[in-house]
């Protein structure tokens, strides 16, 4: 079903990350495509070579103001992250012809939060995260599934099959968190909205704040050293 014409109100909301909340929600609830909560976050090597790719959001937490995803902390994006914690992030919804892009910087969740998300992933990702060294070379595709089958040993389970397969139901529900997965929260810095508007005369604004953050804020757990953040500042911009 089309969406009706909307453009962003004016005066613009003082919460850019309300909305964006909203769309999100909006995305999923239609499902017009798979993975709705796709995004993709860019991140910047030493060499100050930018790389991105695609992961799941996994939340929008409008206060204090952060996205959430997890991944491999040993992973380029988590080594890359680490060293330099600036990121960007675009979520892109064609059939909503709706836009957010967001800069800020990342934190590592708290472990508990990390703990209780690896609870509810099916027993099979949770064996693929022990034994994929995610973003290192791999001699062969044999190679891998050899390490899929020695984790499953360790743990003492069957080989991963089908998430759907009745016979592997709840087989590896004991399988606790490797240490070098968890999550990711990234404070925004910058929100921008995007909506696409006829004759290609879309509808943009940008919203910006400071934060104020503890020494080695990368790699330390936020709730023992929270983030401080200031009001948002809005200006309409030109598309």
């Amino acid at each position: 079903m089309p969406l009706p014409a909307q453009l962003l109100a004016d005066p613009l909301p003082a919460e850019p990350l309300a909305l964006a909340a909203e769309w999100l929600a909006l995305a999923r609830h239609r499902a017009d495509q798979p993975n709705p909560n796709a995004m993709v976050v860019a991140t910047v090597g030493p060499d100050g070579q930018p790389s991105a790719r695609v992961v799941l959001c996994k939340e929008i937490v409008v206060d204090p103001g952060y996205i959430c995803f997890f991944t491999n902390y040993l992973s380029r994006k988590g080594r890359e992250l680490e060293a330099h914690p600036r990121v960007a992030i675009v979520m892109h919804w064609d059939h909503l012809h709706r836009q957010v892009r967001i800069e800020g910087r990342a934190v590592r969740a708290p472990a508990a939060e990390s703990d209780a998300y690896f609870r509810t992933r099916p027993w099979q990702r949770r064996i693929g995260a022990w034994a994929s060294a995610q973003s290192e070379p791999v001699a062969s595709r044999a190679a891998l599934q050899a390490a899929v089958v020695e984790t499953a040993t360790r743990f003492g389970t069957p080989v991963p099959g089908p998430e759907d397969d009745p016979a592997q139901a709840g087989a590896g529900e004991h399988i606790p968190r490797p240490p070098h997965w968890g999550g990711y929260h990234v404070y925004a810095e910058a929100v921008e909205l995007w909506l696409e508007g006829e004759s290609r005369i879309h509808d943009r604004a940008r919203w910006t704040r400071t934060l104020r953050w503890p020494e080695r804020a990368s790699a330390t757990d936020e709730s023992a050293r929270p983030i401080i953040a200031g009001a948002w500042q809005a200006t309409r911009l030109q598309p």
